[in-house]
């Protein structure tokens, strides 16, 4: 049975070594989705405005987030009325692109994130937290909560 695993970092570069790891210990990245608020300030935090939304084709100007573009597909920027512009990464970037059909929340409940969580996940997102979600069976979910957690990982939790 499949669950999907999700963590919520401080730091960009947190959430990049967590999938690095994930990707070393031979996990499917293909499944990782990564969600951030872009914003000026979000250079304390390790990331670095973006000016392209193309990210999957490897065609940015200007800084990217760490090395996660080439490591998960999907990455853009996607614009969410209400909370901005949102670095989305992963299968998740298709979900959210329409913010008419939900938005982030709507993307997480599609994901099968619980819709009160998923609230709180956008609350994350909004105050500038790094929101990393990734699709496993159930059997390797252990694992992968101990890689977000030992990569620096606030909130850890299964779906």
């Amino acid at each position: 049975m499949s669950v999907t695993v999700v963590g919520v970092f401080d730091r960009v570069d947190y959430a990049e070594k967590a999938a690095r790891e994930i990707k070393e210990r031979g996990l499917r990245t293909d499944d990782i989705s990564i969600l951030v608020k872009n914003e000026d300030q979000t250079q304390s935090s390790g990331m670095k405005g973006m000016v392209n939304d193309n990210m999957s084709n490897g065609a940015v100007t200007g800084g990217v987030i760490g090395g996660l573009a080439g490591l998960l597909i999907g990455a853009g920027l996607v614009a969410i009325p209400g909370l901005g512009i949102i670095a989305a990464m992963g299968p998740i970037s298709g979900l959210i692109g329409g913010a008419a059909t939900g938005g982030i929340i709507g993307g997480l409940v599609d994901m099968g994130i619980p819709e009160a969580e998923s609230k709180e996940y956008e609350t994350d997102i909004r105050g500038g937290k790094v929101v990393f979600t990734m699709k496993a069976e159930e059997e390797k979910a252990d694992e992968i909560k101990n890689i977000l957690q030992a990569n620096g990982a606030e909130k850890v939790n299964q779906h």
